[in-house]
C-alpha cells in the first residue's frame, strides 16, 4: 500500500514538474542557437566521447560473464633421458622431445555478486558520463542565452544613443539658426557639439561591446548574427520551496551528486565481494606425447574440475576499506545538503531580483514620461529664444537616464529568469 502511495505522489510530482515545465517562454531563434551551440563547441564533443568511453567499460565489464578460452602450443627439449634399466633393458620414462597441444576453459560458476556488483558500478558511471554531458549543455545554453540577450540590451541601448544624438543635431540646428540671427552665443553651439561628441564616444563604446558579444555568440555558436529584438524569455514564478524541489529533481548539479552516492555505494558493495568465495569450473582437451610405455605417441587427453577459494584473512584490509566506503557515501550525502542549502540561496536571490526588477521598471515610467515632457519643454524653450543650452543638455541627459535605467532593468529581470530557469533544470531549450 505505502508503494502504491508512493508511485501516486512520485506520478502526481512528475506531472507538476512537466506543466510548470511547458511555461517556460523561449524563442526559436535562441533555441536554434543553443541547437548549433551543441553541435558545434567544443568541449560538449569531449564530454561526449566520456559517454561513449562509459558505454565501452559497460560492455566491457558485462563480457566477463562469458568464459575464457585460450590454446596452448609447447615443445620441450629434455635431457638428460629419463630412463631405467629393467630386465637388461633400458626403459625411457619421458621422450627427450616433448609436444603438447591443448584447449583450456575458465568460466566462474559461482561468484557470489561480484561481476553484477562490477557491471552496477559501470553503470552508475555511464549515467554519471550522461548526467555531466547534461550539465555541460546546460551551462553552455546559458551562456548562449545571456550572450544573445546583451546583444538585445546592447542593439536597445544603442537605438537609444541614437535617439539623444537626434535630439542634441536637432538642437544644435536651432542654435545655428539662432547665431546667424544674432540671437545666441557661438559659446551655446560649441557646448551642443561637445554633448553630441561625447554622446557619439559613448555609442561608440555600446558598438564595441556589441561587437564582443557577436565574436562570442560565435565562439559559442558558430553563428555571427541573431535577430533577437525584445527580453520575450519568461518562467512561471513559483516559490521558493517548489523550485528548490524541481531543482533537486531536474538539475544536473543535483543529479551529478547523487550519483557520486551511487558510485560510492557500488564500491562498498564490490568490497564487500571480496570476502565471498569463488568458485570456478575448469577444463581442458588436446593431444601430448609421453604417456608410458608408448612415450613418442601422441595421445588425445582431457581434464574437467571445479575449484573453490575462499578468503580466510587479509589483515583486517577489507574490513577498513569498508568503513573508507562508507564514509565516502556519508561525505556525497553532506554535498547534496550542502549543493541544497546553495541552492536555496540562490532561488531566494533569483526570485528577489525578478520582484525587485519589476517593481523598479514600474517605477520607471513615470520617470521617462517626466524625463520627456521636460525636454519637449526645453525645446519649445529653445526655439522661442528663452532656453539655454544647459536646459537642452540636461533634458536630454535625464531621458537618455530614464530609458537606459529601464531598459537595464529590462534586462536585469531577463537575467534573472535565466538564472531561475537554470537553477531548477528547465531545458527550455528542447
Amino acid at each position: 500500500m505505502n508503494t502504491m502511495k508512493k508511485i501516486l505522489l512520485a506520478g502526481i510530482f512528475l506531472l507538476n514538474a512537466l506543466h510548470m515545465q511547458a511555461q517556460v517562454t523561449v524563442n526559436s531563434e535562441l533555441k536554434n542557437l543553443v541547437g548549433l551551440s551543441f553541435g558545434y563547441f567544443p568541449k560538449v564533443k569531449e564530454v561526449e566521447n566520456t559517454v561513449a568511453t562509459a558505454q565501452e567499460k559497460l560492455s566491457l565489464t558485462e563480457l566477463n560473464k562469458f568464459p575464457e578460452i585460450t590454446a596452448d602450443a609447447s615443445y620441450a627439449y629434455v635431457r638428460p633421458k629419463i630412463e631405467l634399466p629393467i630386465n637388461g633393458d633400458k626403459f625411457q620414462f619421458a621422450p627427450v622431445h616433448n609436444l603438447s597441444t591443448s584447449l583450456n576453459a575458465n568460466y566462474a560458476l559461482f561468484d557470489f555478486g561480484r561481476l553484477q556488483a562490477n557491471i552496477n558500478r559501470s553503470k552508475d558511471d555511464l549515467q554519471f558520463a550522461k548526467h555531466n554531458l547534461d550539465n555541460i549543455k546546460s551551462q553552455l545554453a546559458f551562456q548562449v542565452a545571456n550572450v544573445y540577450y546583451n546583444i538585445v540590451y546592447l542593439q536597445k541601448a544603442i537605438s537609444i544613443q541614437d535617439s539623444v544624438l537626434s535630439f542634441l543635431n536637432e538642437s544644435k540646428k536651432i542654435v545655428e539658426s539662432q547665431l546667424k540671427n544674432g540671437t545666441a552665443l557661438r559659446i551655446d553651439l560649441l557646448n551642443i557639439q561637445a554633448s553630441i561628441d561625447n554622446e557619439e564616444n559613448r555609442k561608440i563604446d555600446l558598438n564595441n561591446n556589441l561587437q564582443k558579444q557577436w565574436n562570442l555568440l560565435a565562439y559559442t555558436t558558430g553563428q555571427k548574427q541573431s535577430n533577437g529584438r525584445s527580453f520575450d524569455f519568461d518562467v512561471n514564478l513559483t516559490d521558493a520551496a517548489s523550485a528548490l524541489g524541481l531543482a533537486q529533481a531536474q538539475n544536473p548539479d543535483f543529479m551529478i551528486a547523487k550519483d557520486r552516492i551511487k558510485q560510492a555505494e557500488s564500491d562498498l558493495a564490490i568490497t564487500k565481494t571480496v570476502e565471498k568465495p569463488m568458485v570456478g569450473l575448469k577444463a581442458a582437451a588436446g593431444v601430448k606425447n609421453g604417456y608410458v610405455p608408448y612415450i613418442q605417441d601422441m595421445r588425445f587427453n582431457y581434464l574437467a574440475g571445479i575449484g573453490i577459494s575462499i578468503p580466510v584473512y587479509n589483515g583486517g584490509k577489507n574490513k577498513q576499506q569498508q568503513k573508507l566506503q562508507q564514509n565516502l557515501i556519508k561525505q556525497n550525502e553532506l554535498a547534496v545538503e550542502t549543493l541544497s542549502s546553495t541552492y536555496r540561496k540562490d532561488i531566494d536571490q533569483a526570485i528577489t531580483d525578478i520582484a525587485s526588477s519589476l517593481e523598479r521598471i514600474k517605477n520607471t515610467r513615470g520617470q521617462i514620461e517626466q524625463s520627456q515632457t521636460a525636454q519637449q519643454l526645453a525645446t519649445n524653450r529653445l526655439k522661442n529664444g528663452t532656453g539655454t543650452n544647459l536646459e537642452i543638455t540636461n533634458a536630454s541627459t535625464n531621458v537618455q537616464r530614464a530609458l537606459l535605467t529601464k531598459l537595464q532593468y529590462e534586462y536585469q529581470l531577463c537575467v534573472a529568469k535565466l538564472e531561475l530557469a537554470r537553477l531548477m533544470g528547465y531545458q527550455y531549450w528542447n
